[in-house]
């Protein structure tokens, strides 16, 4: 995957780890295999804390395995933190350090009431040509990459536009409903809501990059989202990305399970 490809499946990866613990829970584990096709190219592990005072933090960790090591070697620590406002997660900082090979770069993005107050990024990205600039109404009224993929019970997940911004890219994802598949993993068996997702880049992006274009014109990415009883939220089980070269999903191996 180019780079830019990469670093848009850490995110969405990243999103998908963001189930909050139930309620009188310190500590919740979540793991998920990557695969391209039917090989296994990265797995994850995460952990949620969610204080007293209903501040969370959530971190986690993603490495390249399998065939995907004799290739490159990937890797990428990011967190969330936060404060937890009713039912949904309201980020006040977002993390992400991401290494390929020889390469690497952090992305720091402080937030305040939905809104981006500053953004970091070392070391500082040479822009391309043909590069479309982030505008400032696009850093209003946004979410982060991981507390912006979960909902409450009483939501429908698939009715949603998500203002997503990673640290670099301000991009839409579009859900629509394709009705419910079963779902089994670690700590749950049942149904799961399918999404159908449409990517939708905004600005932060060289224009005309062939991997950008590719996935914002398919019509088969997906996310399932599953019921987290305890925690009462929709929290993602399984995503499909298309890419070049082939799809990329990502499957939750242990969900709801401590």
């Amino acid at each position: 995957m180019a780079h830019m490809s990469k670093r848009i499946f850490i995110s969405t990866l990243a999103a998908l780890m963001a189930l909050p613990a139930a309620a009188g829970e310190v500590v919740h584990r979540t793991e998920y295999k990557v695969s391209l096709g039917i090989i296994t190219i990265a797995r994850a592990a995460f952990l949620t804390r969610i204080e007293d005072d209903k501040s969370y933090r959530v971190s986690g960790d993603i490495s390249s395995a399998g065939l995907a090591d004799l290739v490159t070697d990937i890797s990428a620590k990011t967190s969330v933190d936060g404060v937890m406002r009713g039912d949904r997660l309201q980020a006040t900082r977002y993390f992400l350090y991401y290494k390929s090979g020889k390469r690497a770069r952090t992305y720091d993005v402080r937030y305040s009431n939905g809104n981006i107050t500053s953004t970091t990024v070392k070391p500082p990205r040479r822009l391309p040509k043909n590069w479309v600039d982030v505008p400032a109404g696009d850093l209003r009224s946004v979410l982060d990459p991981i507390s912006g993929m979960i909902f409450p019970a009483d939501a429908d997940p698939c009715r949603q536009r998500l203002p997503i911004f990673d640290g670099e890219m301000r991009m839409d994802l579009v859900l629509s409903g394709k009705g419910s598949q079963d779902f089994s993993t670690e700590g749950f068996n049942g149904k799961a809501l399918v999404c159908n997702v449409r990517f939708v880049p905004k600005s932060g992006y060289k224009k005309g990059r062939s991997d950008i274009v590719y996935l914002s014109k398919s019509n088969r990415m997906e996310i399932w989202f599953a019921k987290a009883d305890a925690a009462n939220v929709y929290a993602p089980v399984y995503v499909r990305i298309p890419t070049q070269y082939g799809p990329v999903t990502i499957t939750a191996v242990k969900y709801g399970a401590s």
